[in-house]
């Protein structure tokens, strides 16, 4: 049966889009995220990073894989309906825990976050795969923004630093540009949100988000799961997140003991 939180066409537009919106998927834990955002802004793991140049108005912090260190990511991440809702949408009988990760633009902030795939950063490959965009404050106006369809493009967006704008591997000629979708007329989607409410979409779908202009600071939780086809890849370098000294090899399914599945569907 289909999660509660979702329809049939919210499935087959997942599948055919690689984005859709789910309603209340965190309404439950909005508080408990927001506190788990307060001590993880407060107490930065080894990934935190602060995406502004000098002289760039505002803040834009960053941070991932701390869901075993911050109680209330893991309670919401074992507990809310996320992982059943994923196994839903990507059409899977299991859902395997990749990573947290919390972005926050203070007031102020215009910087937009670049277009991007997640997909070519990361050292795991599939067709079923979900990223969950959450915010955490009301949102004025639409912030996350995705291509729709653009999960199923031939080739990869070439993956770049986000300060530095440089390609983020030695092999830039592997991918494609990246494309401007708003001078390219491209199919942007884009909700206006209410806290808890949250964007699900593939790895390989190109989305980025507008700056922060509002009075208030945008709190964002995005949680990244796995379904039963998805793989361990090699890249040409350091992958975000890096997971240094995992041992796995190309097609393995990812270690358990370090990604653990989370959800199964029962018979």
């Amino acid at each position: 049966m289909t999660h509660p939180l979702l329809t049939q066409s919210d499935i087959e537009a997942y599948q055919r889009d690689g984005v859709v919106i789910v309603r209340r998927l965190f309404a439950d834990h909005v508080d408990a995220l927001r506190a788990g955002i307060d001590q993880n802004m407060s107490e930065p793991g080894p990934y935190a990073a602060e995406n502004l140049k000098p002289g760039e108005a505002g803040r834009f912090f960053d941070d991932y894989c701390n869901w075993t260190r911050i109680q209330e990511f893991e309670d919401v991440i074992l507990n809310s309906p996320a992982a059943a809702v994923a196994a839903d949408l990507m059409r899977s009988d299991s859902v395997q825990m990749f990573h947290d990760h919390v972005l926050v633009k203070e007031p102020g902030t215009s910087k937009p976050t670049p277009w991007h795939q997640d997909g070519p950063y990361y050292f795991v490959e599939g067709e079923q795969t979900v990223s969950f965009w959450s915010p955490l404050d009301p949102v004025g106006e639409a912030s996350l923004r995705c291509v729709a369809g653009s999960h199923r493009w031939r080739k990869p967006v070439l993956p770049k630093r986000w300060l530095a704008d440089t390609s983020f591997y030695p092999n830039p000629e592997d991918y494609m540009p990246v494309p401007d979708p708003e001078s390219e007329g491209m199919d942007i989607r884009e909700w206006n949100m209410e806290p808890g409410d949250a964007v699900a979409f593939d790895y390989r779908t190109l989305h980025g988000a507008r700056g922060n202009e509002q009075a208030i600071r945008r709190r964002a939780f995005s949680l990244r799961l796995l379904g039963d086809d998805a793989r361990y890849v090699e890249r040409p370098g350091r992958t975000s997140p890096p997971y240094p000294g995992h041992d796995m090899k190309p097609g393995q399914k990812l270690r358990e003991d370090w990604f653990p599945i989370i959800w199964r569907r029962s018979a």
